[in-house]
């Protein structure tokens, strides 16, 4: 019997999902979370509840929102894909076609498409930087500019955890004379009524859970190279840094965004159903389906040589995460949430908490919700 009360409404068939996030709160696996999933553009499920702080003063309330990591990276790259699908941005351009400064350091031919699958050889800085660096878009910018690749770009995946939003969002900026943080807000939040931000007014620091770090964080312990050593510890993320309003109002386009599984699931729709969301079409059905398109495929030197597949922007099923249906993509943030877009059952799955695990792309919380969504969805 559970004592945590789950909040929300789901269709019948899948009212299971509300004991499972029931027990996990129960048992301590979360603090807080919620979850949310769409079929074929509708709302099917829309849950939350447990405590937006470890001290359990604060409810997890409708619209509590949560720093999710690289979950922010589907917002990054589904802005891209907005900007390339109505013909300003070509993937398989040079990235100095739009960056021209980019082209120092041997990395003329590097193209936008090896940006947005961690292709690159840029995973992080060369030079020591300082967590508050992050907030300094120009810096941030102008030092991955300069920088030679720490391995021949296009040959292997190495997860780019902080880089990849400055490096998509400085072309995207290039390209639209605006923040991707902005282009994001005004072409897709709004126009959806969508409750996720990259760079978050003060005024809604009130509805912001606190992350509760994991006990090992990833700067810590043995890295297997130096390339992982250097992404993960030059600057240390530390998740309390998630709490001051430097880090939630700056635009970290990899890791700054915040959000909730429903505004996380009701934009991603649109990538599910062809390019249109709440009766709004923003991009076309060609558009969305070149997120699908494989780009590289290995053992990733970022994730503990972990094997992956990238499409453009997101990751693809695979070794490492089987998924049902061959047309999905998916991405996940470091500490558990995730995102799950099958485009072949137009359905979306969303996840987001505030408990965090060790991993970087999702943990047996989410998977057990997305195994009871597939099988209720395959019962009928």
């Amino acid at each position: 019997m559970t004592e945590t009360i789950i909040h929300g409404e789901a269709q019948d068939r899948f009212d299971g999902i509300r004991n499972l996030m029931a027990a996990n709160v129960d048992s301590g696996a979360d603090t807080g979370l919620s979850f949310t999933a769409t079929i074929e553009g509708e709302t099917v499920v829309d849950l939350w509840g447990g405590w937006a702080d470890a001290e359990k003063t604060r409810p997890w309330e409708r619209d509590t929102i949560a720093n999710v990591y690289s979950t922010t990276k589907t917002m990054t790259a589904l802005t891209a894909l907005l900007v390339a699908d109505r013909g300003d941005l070509d993937f398989d351009k040079p990235v100095a076609h739009y960056w021209p400064e980019f082209a120092q350091a041997g990395k003329e031919k590097i193209t936008v498409a090896h940006l947005m699958s961690h292709a690159s050889g840029l995973s992080g800085w060369e030079e020591p930087l300082q967590g508050k660096d992050l907030y300094d878009w120009d810096k941030a910018t102008s030092l991955l500019a300069a920088q030679a690749p720490w391995w021949e770009p296009g040959t292997l995946p190495g997860y780019h955890a902080i880089t990849q939003g400055y490096l998509v969002g400085e072309v995207v900026r290039r390209v639209t004379g605006k923040s991707l943080g902005t282009v994001f807000r005004e072409e897709i939040a709004e126009p959806l009524d969508a409750d996720f931000h990259i760079g978050l007014p003060v005024e809604h620091d009130h509805r912001v859970a606190d992350l509760i770090p994991p006990e090992t964080g990833v700067g810590e312990g043995d890295f297997s190279n130096d390339i992982q050593r250097k992404t993960f510890t030059n600057p240390v993320i530390d998740p309390l840094v998630t709490r001051t309003r430097e880090w939630r109002g700056a635009e970290i386009p990899a890791a700054g965004g915040t959000g909730n599984a429903r505004s996380v699931a009701e934009i991603h729709a649109l990538l599910a159903n062809g390019g249109v969301a709440k009766g709004k079409r923003i991009l076309s059905e060609e558009g969305c389906r070149k997120a699908l398109e494989p780009q590289i495929e290995g053992n990733d030197l970022v994730l503990m040589d972990l094997p992956i597949k990238y499409g453009m922007g997101f990751g693809l099923p695979g070794e490492m995460i089987p998924l049902p249906n061959p047309n999905t993509i998916f991405w996940g943030g470091y500490g558990g949430s995730l995102i799950v877009i099958d485009m072949d059952a137009r359905a979306t799955f969303s996840y987001v908490m505030n408990k965090m695990n060790n991993g970087l792309t999702g943990d047996t919380r989410s998977f057990s919700l997305l195994v009871a969504m597939w099988g209720a969805m395959a019962a009928g």
